[in-house]
């Protein structure tokens, strides 16, 4: 399966329950998550996306660092179960 595959069904089910998960570019900053998670709520989610079973490179994994010390919230999604595991815990409830 291919990250491509990963990430359209991730933003598909966060728009399904509504949120907004954008893509996030951020010039002069290589490593920033892929996504950026809007929750209808006020929160803001930070996500990685990959294709399953890769590792988060080494400047992805200092921005993971990063963004939790700073008390953001980030997920590394892999796999379709990720994305279930993402859902039921940042909406609360299962898909």
């Amino acid at each position: 399966m291919r990250e491509r595959t990963i990430e359209k069904r991730f933003t598909d089910e966060v728009q399904k329950h509504g949120g907004k998960a954008l893509k996030f570019v951020s010039p002069g900053h290589n490593g920033v998550p892929d996504r950026i998670v809007l929750l209808p709520d006020g929160r803001t989610v930070y996500v990685e996306l990959k294709a399953p079973g890769k590792p988060l490179k080494p400047l992805q994994a200092k921005w993971a660092r990063i963004l939790t010390s700073m008390g953001h919230a980030f997920y590394k999604i892999d796999s379709h179960s990720d994305t279930d595991r993402f859902i039921a815990e940042v909406f609360g409830h299962e898909n």
